[in-house]
């Protein structure tokens, strides 16, 4: 929990003054509280997107946008990219500290065992057209849970919270694999506990029937961290609205469908999605110049998507780890001729040597990688917020058991500067 505040702001104005509690965290700007600015001075305060506003208090992902650093629960993210795996981080970000051997142990046949689905889910798979995009139909999926789990949807009974926790872990590997196969026409694959997460998930996606699937363990350790790094992000536009959503004492299962429909917007969790549209719609080599001229006109709408971010002003940290697994697996799948791929290495060779994108600080975000590697697996672009939002899926988890635990939060109620008509009378309609 936060400090006792032990310095103050102090707001004039209307001959007014009011004093406001500073708070300081364990990393990062302090904090003027404003939660009684209405109540003493009858104002509100202004702050489209919530840019510079504090909603809630959290122990779980800290980033430092300046130094280009993410943390989850206090470990750099490259370190559990590179040391741990993706079940082992889940464990972290619902219970707050890395598991023992025997925790370890113990946490992931627990997943492992749930991840089936109720066998009627599949006729629910049926109502949707065949050409539904895989993230409609996972959020109405997501959604429909709570009509086949009714044993975990009371929010104020802790073992319920954790059932419905490492059910949603575990079952989102076969909600999105089983809705890549529906949007192909293919036959849906159970999972198997005898491989692990990653693995499970890319053989639920690409066996068939007809014949043995193996998974590469590069695929696979590429796979997994894809999860590890797109587990958590902070508040973020999907997180807050997991929260917003569970403020109001909705059931679990409702609250991550209401992420999973907010991440799918592009400028969310569609960005690598974007970033390999991009890519092919530059096409060739030959063609970069002439994007990359039009990336620095000011008059120009076209965006280079896959580089910045909003949050990182430096390097993307996560962007390094995942370089490193798109240059393993396009080796593993021998497509370095591809043009695509092509133009994604020239495009990384210029954004790390071309003075105009050092001074901007444009360089290739983890979006950027993610979107090649999900290409040269397989997968369609259809697929990459999917899979997106299963990563995401034990970070909402986390974030909203902190926000059900926590006794300061209250159900969400943002304020508005009101710019509409005053106050004014009905007219009859044969009089106006």
């Amino acid at each position: 929990m936060v400090l006792d505040s032990k310095k103050s702001a102090k707001l004039n104005f209307d001959d007014q003054e009011i004093d406001l509690p500073i708070f300081s965290p364990n990393l990062g700007p302090d904090v003027v509280d404003i939660r009684k600015l209405y109540a003493q001075g009858d104002v509100f305060t202004y702050d489209p997107g919530f840019t510079s506003t504090a909603s809630c208090e959290s122990a779980i992902t800290y980033i430092d946008g300046d130094k280009g650093e993410l943390l989850y629960r206090g470990y750099p993210i490259d370190q559990l990219a590179e040391k741990s795996h993706f079940l082992e981080v889940c464990y972290l970000l619902l219970y707050g500290e890395l598991p023992t051997a025997a925790q370890l142990d113990e946490f992931i046949p627990r997943v492992t065992r749930h991840t089936m689905l109720h066998e009627q889910m599949a006729y629910f798979y049926r109502g949707f057209r065949r050409d539904a995009h895989p993230m409609s139909i996972i959020c109405g999926v997501q959604g429909a849970m709570s009509s086949f789990y009714h044993d975990s949807t009371d929010i104020n009974d802790p073992w319920q919270r954790e059932v419905a926790s490492i059910r949603m872990i575990a079952k989102m590997p076969t909600v999105a694999a089983w809705a890549y196969k529906y949007s192909i026409g293919q036959p849906f694959v159970y999972p198997r506990n005898d491989l692990d997460y990653a693995s499970n998930f890319l053989h639920m996606c690409f066996a068939v029937p007809a014949e043995e699937y193996n998974v590469d363990p590069i695929v696979a350790r590429a796979m997994d961290r894809i999860f590890t790094l797109h587990a958590d992000h902070e508040q973020n536009a999907s997180t807050s609205t997991v929260r917003l959503a569970g403020s109001s004492g909705a059931n679990p299962f409702a609250c991550i469908a209401a992420g999973i429909a907010c991440l799918w917007g592009p400028a969310h969790g569609g960005a690598n999605e974007s970033a390999l549209n991009m890519l092919r719609e530059i096409g060739t080599v030959d063609r970069i110049p002439e994007y990359i001229a039009r990336a620095k006109d000011k008059n120009d709408p076209f965006r280079l998507m896959g580089f910045g971010h909003r949050v990182y002003k430096n390097f993307d940290p996560r962007a390094k780890v995942m370089k490193e697994s798109a240059d393993e697996v396009l080796g593993l799948m021998g497509i370095e001729d591809n043009p695509t791929l092509q133009v994604a290495k020239e495009l990384e060779r210029i954004a790390l040597s071309d003075p105009y994108f050092i001074e901007k600080k444009l360089y290739p975000n983890v979006d950027f990688y993610s979107g090649i590697i999900l290409d040269a697996i397989g997968f369609p672009t259809s697929m990459f917020t999917p899979i997106f939002a299963l990563a995401r899926t034990v970070g909402w988890i986390a974030q909203w058991k902190e926000m059900i635990a926590d006794p300061t939060q209250k159900i969400g109620r943002p304020r508005q500067l009101y710019t509409g008509a005053k106050y004014r009378d009905y007219m009859d309609v044969e009089n106006r």
